[in-house]
């Protein structure tokens, strides 16, 4: 879809301030520039028009405008994503949400929350915290990222080897439609009959509709909490730990790797403690009852020992436990003392292919002359290669992404997936058919039809191009995205 002409923005300038209010409507080209990319800048695209909503009614009368109009839209929270998921790749309006940040009820006998999904993450838990609850999903943006956004890609985090993704903790949803409608999926009971549509739209990565309320579960916060870092002189042999811990019958809150390049950089930045020269370090977390805590804590430093670990230690007290974990939250800020950019690879492998995974990562990158570093979910398997480049070189960004790719493919290769939790959005629709036949993609597009008849909702993400699968048809538009070093998709 082309750009809007000066005349019909013109146009629809007041209407849009009619509906959000002058404050709340975006429209010229250098305001629109913050609003071009996500958290992966390979992705560009402007768009015509951004809105910001303070309500429901807003958000679907904004959707019936530019329905009216035959214009494309798109929900955004925080812009933390790491896919393109949330750009305006075919232009039109983007929704901003982040005025829509409320807390909007507690009810601590049952244990849920309704919020905005504006709401920052980890806002969520201040709110709840001092009554002794926590939300347990924690993306490691979650200073920054919303609850919408954690909604569209079910994002994720440390803790969700225990815990579960965000799926797991979401009872239900309002939703804005994509024609306009306002209904509820779901509700406020761990049970509900007929089909799992709250399921089906968490993950839909905004094609299915726009949350506009979301009903979640808080939980107590545990008894006793112990963390554990592990440190190793060879990538291996801590990869082979994290499947010992777990044969063991352990089923740690989080195992956590960060590899030589990471510890560096978090160290130069933030002096966490981990030995500079150490090849890999786990940090492991415990949390529960306090009875047994210790016996447990014991285990799995006796299991890192036996796969060589050449020191462990307990965090002593919250203190240190909490500089341990900055390091690891922090970790993708701190790539920025040692490169100008990096590429967020999202695979997932079974754990028992860590070993030979990651010496194929190193490999694979050292093959296109940049370099690697590893800092990722280890106890469920969920990869963040982040390949390290300068964008001011000339061919560099391509040589990310065909790198990229190859990761991808192996991920795929060995048993895996190509996303844990960043979601496809326009990264990863070209890597769709490593995993998906094209009957399996067929379905999937017809049930996004159902949601989203006109594709006007978030259009032109997650499904492959007819280039790269040729079998599915799903009636994208040509739009003016620019994809810095990739293919133009569309």
């Amino acid at each position: 879809m082309a750009p809007l002409s000066n005349d019909r923005k013109r146009a629809l300038r007041p209407e849009l301030d009619a509906l959000v209010g002058t404050d709340g409507v975006l429209s010229d080209p250098d305001e629109l520039l913050v609003y071009e990319s996500d958290g992966l800048t390979l992705f560009r695209a402007l768009a015509d028009f951004v809105v910001f909503p303070r309500s429901a009614e807003q958000v679907a009368a904004v959707v019936k405008l530019a329905n009216r109009e035959d214009l494309p839209f798109v929900a955004r929270g925080a812009g933390t994503g790491l896919s393109g998921g949330c750009l305006p790749a075919e232009g039109g309006i983007v929704l901003s949400l982040m005025r829509m940040n409320r807390v909007l009820e507690v009810d601590y006998d049952n244990q849920i929350a309704v919020v905005e999904p504006g709401l920052v993450n980890l806002h969520l838990s201040w709110r709840v915290g001092p009554q002794g609850y926590y939300y347990a999903p924690d993306p490691s943006s979650q200073q920054a990222c919303t609850i919408g956004g954690n909604i569209a890609n079910n994002s994720g985090g440390p803790h969700t080897l225990k815990y579960g993704v965000t799926t797991n903790h979401v009872l239900g949803l309002e939703v804005v439609m994509p024609d306009g409608e306002i209904l509820w999926l779901g509700g406020k009971t761990r049970e509900t009959p007929g089909y799992d549509v709250t399921g089906v739209f968490v993950g839909s990565e905004g094609t299915f509709g726009i949350a506009t309320k979301i009903v979640v579960r808080i939980l107590k916060k545990p008894q006793a909490v112990k963390t554990v870092l592990a440190v190793f002189d060879q990538v291996e042999h801590a990869s082979a730990a994290v499947s010992e811990i777990i044969a063991r019958g352990l089923v740690p809150a989080a195992i956590e790797m960060i590899d030589h390049l990471t510890i560096q950089a978090v160290e130069d930045a933030f002096g966490c403690g981990y030995p500079r020269d150490a090849a890999a370090a786990l940090l492991i977390e415990v949390d529960g009852l306090a009875v047994g805590m210790d016996a447990q804590t014991e285990r799995i430093v006796a299991a890192c020992r036996e796969r060589g670990a050449r020191d462990t230690r307990v965090a002593r007290d919250e203190a240190e436990r909490q500089l341990l974990w900055k390091g690891r939250k922090s970790a993708f800020g701190a790539y920025g003392r040692v490169s100008p950019a990096y590429m967020v690879m999202d695979g997932v492998i079974p754990r028992t292919k860590l070993p030979y995974v990651l010496g194929r990562v190193n490999e694979i990158v050292a093959a296109y002359g940049l370099r690697v570093g590893n800092v990722f979910h280890a106890g469920d398997g969920n990869l963040h290669p982040n390949i390290l480049y300068d964008p001011r070189k000339p061919g560099e960004e391509a040589r990310v992404v065909q790198a990229g790719a190859e990761i991808m493919k192996l991920c795929a290769d060995v048993g895996g997936s190509i996303s844990g939790e960043h979601g496809i959005g326009l990264e990863k629709a070209d890597f769709m058919p490593f995993i998906f036949s094209a009957a399996d993609l067929g379905v999937m597009a017809r049930l996004k039809r159902a949601f989203n008849p006109t594709n006007l909702c978030n259009p032109g993400k997650i499904f492959p191009t007819k280039k790269s699968c040729g079998e599915v048809a799903v009636g994208y538009r040509p739009h003016p995205i620019e994809a810095k070093g990739l293919a133009q998709r569309f």
